[in-house]
């Protein structure tokens, strides 16, 4: 199941903001980059949303999520997406327990490719997201 489209992380610079000043946390098939949201700065390419769309303590600004595979995870575009797909359904089912403001992106490591189940997915995203503070009562 693919990811609503408010929870998509798209834009060129907001990969590169979490890239940049993100968090790491590793794992044995997936690296994990989180920033955290910042009420003192606005970024950008959110100014356009914030005025166009008003957030106040009812409705928060959404989690945004991208996911990352590199061709060295595998050449063929077939397991890459495989792999996509199988992560973007494991953080569907773990959307309700993220905090609000996150930005998150996922990154799949060549060892995913070889031994990958949707269960392993599931329990390391979790364990990753615990670690960086972004699930609720992590």
């Amino acid at each position: 199941m693919a990811l609503p489209k408010a929870n998509r992380l798209k834009s060129r610079k907001d990969f590169q903001a979490v890239f940049r000043e993100g968090t790491r946390r590793h794992g044995s098939y997936l690296t994990l980059r989180a920033l955290r949201p910042s009420s003192s700065r606005v970024p950008y390419e959110d100014v356009a949303a914030t005025t166009t769309q008003p957030t106040d303590s009812a409705n928060p600004v959404s989690t945004r999520i991208g996911i990352s595979i590199s061709t060295k995870v595998s050449k063929r575009a077939v397991v890459r997406n495989r792999l996509k797909r199988q992560i973007a359904a494991a953080l569907h089912k773990l959307l309700p327990k993220l905090l609000p403001g996150w930005r998150l992106v996922v990154i799949v490591k060549p060892t995913a490719a070889q031994e990958c189940v949707r269960e392993q997915f599931l329990q390391e995203l979790e364990q990753l997201l615990a670690q960086a503070e972004v699930l609720n009562g992590y």
